[in-house]
């Protein structure tokens, strides 16, 4: 799946909103423009995406399990 295609799946299902997919969203975009990067912008890019993923674990989803998850 290439990045237009899970933007068109995150579209298509309403889950624009979801952090986690963002990521995938960016990390996709980001390796099919590696080759238009140099190594350092690469890796700072990388290093950006990783440190918002970790960020992810920040208790973001408290209040909203029903929503994301689909628990009662």
């Amino acid at each position: 799946m290439n990045s237009e295609e899970l933007a068109q799946y995150m579209a298509s299902t309403d889950k624009n909103h979801q952090p986690w997919l963002l990521v995938q969203l960016r990390l996709k975009k980001l390796e099919e423009n590696r080759h238009l990067l140099t190594s350092e912008e690469y890796l700072e890019t990388l290093t950006n995406i990783h440190q918002d993923f970790m960020n992810l674990g920040n208790d973001w989803w408290v209040g909203r399990e029903a929503e994301l998850f689909g628990t009662e």
